[in-house]
C-alpha cells in the first residue's frame, strides 16, 4: 500500500517522486514503463551533450506510435486522409527530458495570464515564475527572473565557442533588424540570442538526472520500477485506489491513496478513458462503462506547427570542437498579425540536422509558431486493449492564422538565408520536410553510419555534383525556387511537411468548474472522481510560447507542493 503512486516517470513524474518522498512518512511508487538511467551508468547516448542521437534510438520510444499531424475529414474520413507519421515519445526513465534537445525556455508572461484567463486560477505569470525559478540553476544569469539553487542546470553557448553556421545566421539577423539579447530568459522581448539548455559541462541533465539522483533513490520511502508498463487504473466506485501493471510478463497490482498519472499529454488520456473517464459517445463506442463523464478528456490537442529551411554548410562553418550542441542561436521575433500578441514566432538555427555525416553539412532554419492556435486536435481509444497505441490527430493547421503565419515565416527566413552572410557560408538552400526517408535514415544503426559516410564525401566534392545529389536524393517534392516563386506552391509545401515539434499538450486541460470541457482542477485533480491526478503537459490550458519541458517541470513543482499542502 503506498500513499502515492505515480504513473509515468519522464519529466513531471520525477519532480513529483523527489518532492513527495522528500516527507519521509510519504510512501512512493514510480512506475515507468522504459529503462532506468541509474546516477553515473546513463546511457552514453542520453548523457550526450547532442540530442540527435537519443531522439532517433528506437530504445527510448515508444516505438508503434504514429499520428496524423495534419486535418483529418471525419465526414470522409478517406477523403484527404493525411499520412500517419511516427511521432517520437520518450520511453525511458526521465521521459522527454532524456532524449530531447534541452531546449530551457519558460514562454511569454501572457501565455500563463491566459492560462488564468482560462479558469486556472492561481496560474498567472506572478504565481508560476517563482517554480520556474525553483526549478533551475542557472551558470550565467542572476537577478529577480532566475534561479540558482534549482536542480536543473542551464547555460548557453557563448558567442565565441558558435559554429561558422551560426554567427552567420547571427549577422544575418541583425542586418534584418533584430537585436541580439545575451539572455532568452530575460526580459520577453523580439531578438536574437544564445539558446538556454539544459546542460552542464558538455552533458545533458534529464530531470532524472536531476531530480531522481544517488541521494534520492536512497530514501527508503521511495520505489522506483522502471520496465513497469501500467496496463489499467484500478476503481472501487468513483475512487481510484490503484493500478495493474505488467513487470516482467507478470501482471502485478498495487494499491495507493493518491494516484498521479504523468505518462504524457498522449497516454494521460488513454489511461482515463480506457478507466471510462472522458467522452461519453466514445467510451460507449468501446463498450467501456463510465465513471465521469469528461468531454474533454482527449481533446484540444495541440503542438507547435513548424516548417524548416535547410541548406549545405561549407565545411569550414561546421561544428566546431568547443561543443556538441548543435542549436546556439534563437531569434523570437513578431507576425504583427492583428490581434495577435508580441513574440509569437520562433526560429531555431540548428547547425546540424542528424547523428550521422549527412547531418553533419546540413544546417536549418527551424521555423515554429510560438503562439498557435490551432486547438482541434485529439487523443482517442483504438481500442480498450492497453497495448494498442491511441488515435492521435493534430490538427496542426486547422487555424489558417497558423497556416498564414508559416507560410511568411518561411519567407522571411528565405530573405535571411539569402543575405551575404550566409550565402558565404552555405549552399544549396532547399526546403526540408521530415521525410519517412529522412526518418528510416536518421536511425542509429550500422547501416546508416556507412551509407551516410559515403553521401556525405560525395556533397563535400564539387559544387555541380552536391546540387545534382540535393536536387534529386535529398528534396522531396518543391524546389526553392518554386516556392519562392509561386504561393500555391508554398502553401502545398507547408501544407505537406508541417510537423509539430514533439510538444504535445492540452488533452486534460485545468479550468473552473463550470467550464464543460476542463478535464482537472487547479491542482490536477480529476472531476468527478476521488484520489486521482494528472500532472503533465497534458494540463496546460494552452500550449504557451516555448519548448514544453521547463513549463512542465514548474507544473510539477507547483503541484507538488499544493499535494503536500494537503490540497
Amino acid at each position: 500500500m503506498y500513499d502515492y503512486i505515480i504513473v509515468g516517470g519522464g519529466s513531471a513524474g520525477s519532480v513529483m517522486a523527489h518532492r513527495l518522498s522528500a516527507r519521509s512518512s510519504n510512501k512512493v511508487l514510480l512506475c515507468e514503463a522504459g529503462q532506468d538511467t541509474p546516477p553515473g551508468k546513463e546511457p552514453p547516448e542520453i548523457a550526450d551533450s547532442y540530442s540527435g542521437t537519443a531522439y532517433f534510438d528506437p530504445r527510448f520510444h515508444w516505438t508503434e506510435l504514429k499520428v496524423h499531424t495534419q486535418v483529418v475529414s471525419h465526414n470522409n474520413p478517406q477523403e484527404n486522409r493525411p499520412p500517419l507519421r511516427k511521432y517520437e515519445q520518450a520511453r525511458v526513465l526521465g521521459g522527454g527530458s532524456s532524449i530531447n534537445g534541452q531546449m530551457a525556455n519558460r514562454g511569454a508572461p501572457t501565455d500563463y495570464d491566459d492560462w488564468q484567463a482560462r479558469g486556472a486560477a492561481g496560474w498567472g505569470w506572478n504565481d508560476v515564475l517563482p517554480y520556474f525559478k525553483k526549478v533551475e540553476r542557472d551558470l550565467d544569469f542572476d537577478g529577480p527572473l532566475h534561479g540558482k539553487e534549482g536542480r536543473i542546470p542551464v547555460r548557453r553557448i557563448p558567442r565565441e565557442h558558435w559554429s561558422g553556421h551560426a554567427q552567420a545566421v547571427g549577422k544575418a539577423f541583425e542586418e534584418k533588424g533584430f537585436k541580439f539579447l545575451p539572455d532568452q530568459n530575460g526580459e520577453f522581448v523580439e531578438g536574437y540570442f544564445p539558446v538556454t539548455h539544459s546542460n552542464a559541462e558538455e552533458r545533458r541533465v534529464s530531470a532524472a538526472m536531476g531530480y531522481l539522483d544517488t541521494e534520492t533513490r536512497k530514501r527508503p520511502n521511495l520505489t522506483i520500477s522502471t520496465d513497469t508498463q501500467v496496463m489499467s487504473l484500478l476503481f472501487e466506485g468513483t475512487r481510484c485506489i490503484g493500478v495493474t501493471a505488467m513487470i516482467g510478463g507478470k501482471e502485478q497490482e498495487f494499491r495507493g491513496r493518491e494516484i498521479i498519472l504523468s505518462s504524457g499529454a498522449i497516454h494521460s488520456p488513454a489511461h482515463l478513458m480506457r478507466a471510462g473517464i472522458g467522452p461519453v459517445g466514445q467510451l460507449a463506442e468501446l463498450g467501456i462503462p463510465v465513471v465521469s463523464g469528461l468531454p474533454g478528456v482527449g481533446q484540444r490537442l495541440m503542438d507547435h506547427p513548424s516548417i524548416a529551411l535547410s541548406s549545405f554548410i561549407k565545411r569550414s562553418a561546421r561544428l566546431r570542437e568547443h561543443t556538441r550542441r548543435h542549436i546556439h542561436v534563437g531569434l523570437r521575433y513578431s507576425s504583427n498579425l492583428p490581434g495577435v500578441p508580441k513574440g509569437d514566432m520562433f526560429v531555431a538555427v540548428a547547425s546540424k540536422s542528424a547523428w550521422h555525416a549527412v547531418g553533419e553539412q546540413i544546417g536549418s532554419l527551424l521555423t515554429f509558431i510560438n503562439k498557435t492556435y490551432s486547438e482541434t486536435g485529439q487523443v482517442k481509444l483504438a481500442s480498450r486493449d492497453w497495448r494498442r497505441e491511441p488515435v492521435v490527430e493534430f490538427n496542426l493547421l486547422s487555424d489558417k492564422r497558423d497556416l498564414d503565419r508559416l507560410m511568411s515565416g518561411f519567407k522571411l527566413m528565405a530573405a535571411v538565408q539569402m543575405t551575404d552572410a550566409l550565402r558565404k557560408v552555405t549552399d544549396v538552400p532547399f526546403p526540408a520536410s521530415y521525410s519517412d526517408r529522412v526518418r528510416e535514415i536518421g536511425v542509429v544503426n550500422t547501416k546508416n553510419k556507412w551509407l551516410t559516410k559515403a553521401v556525405a564525401t560525395l556533397l563535400d566534392g564539387p559544387a555541380a555534383l552536391r546540387r545534382y545529389m540535393i536536387d534529386n536524393f535529398v528534396v522531396e517534392g518543391f524546389t526553392f525556387d518554386q516556392v519562392m516563386n509561386d504561393d500555391e506552391a508554398l502553401e502545398a509545401f507547408v501544407r505537406k511537411a508541417a510537423i509539430g515539434v514533439w510538444h504535445a499538450s492540452c488533452t486534460c486541460r485545468m479550468g473552473r468548474d463550470d467550464d464543460p470541457m476542463a478535464v482537472v482542477d487547479t491542482q490536477g485533480r480529476v472531476r468527478g472522481v476521488q484520489g486521482l491526478r494528472v500532472v503533465d503537459a497534458s494540463v496546460f490550458p494552452v500550449v504557451p510560447c516555448a519548448n514544453t519541458n521547463f513549463p512542465t517541470l514548474m507544473t510539477a513543482e507547483k503541484i507538488s507542493e499544493a499535494v503536500l499542502a494537503g490540497q
